[in-house]
Parts: C-alpha cells; sequence; structure tokens
C-alpha cells in the first residue's frame, strides 16, 4: 500500500531541495484529488527534471505541472531614465 499522498508530497519537496537542481522556487501544493507544481526554474531541463521527479514521486496522482522558466537573458535594449 502506498503512501498518503500528503506524504508522498512532502518527499517530493525534500527530493526537490536535496537534487542537483536544488529547485526550492517551485511549490507544491494539493488540490483536490490533483497535485499542482508551480514556480519559476532557470532553463527548460530543469523544468523537464522537476516533472520526471514528480511523475516518479507521485505515480498514480493527478498532476498538473504551472512552471515556468524564468529569462536571465540582459536586456536588448538600454533604457532610457528622464
Amino acid at each position: 500500500m502506498k503512501e498518503p499522498v500528503e506524504y508522498r508530497i512532502e518527499h517530493l519537496r525534500q527530493r526537490l531541495a536535496a537534487a542537483d537542481i536544488a529547485e526550492l522556487g517551485v511549490r507544491v501544493d494539493l488540490r483536490g484529488d490533483t497535485v499542482v507544481l508551480s514556480g519559476t526554474v532557470a532553463t527548460p531541463e530543469c523544468r523537464a527534471t522537476v516533472r520526471q521527479i514528480a511523475e516518479a514521486e507521485l505515480e498514480g496522482v493527478p498532476l498538473l505541472t504551472d512552471v515556468v522558466v524564468g529569462h536571465t537573458d540582459p536586456p536588448e535594449h538600454v533604457e532610457v531614465l528622464r
């Protein structure tokens, strides 16, 4: 028998914090019977890794991913202050 979903969510939070990506900017919430991942990560690869870890930890639990990739590129133009 699998652990209750709340315990599995906590295991997921621990794995995300301890993983090579050390992703602390991702929230994990239970909404009804669905687990929702939200937040901002640095790269598309990081987002994919977060999703893979969540799918492995929460197998069989409905999962919604609302994780976006933040842009850290420098501005393309100079800001004019007046």
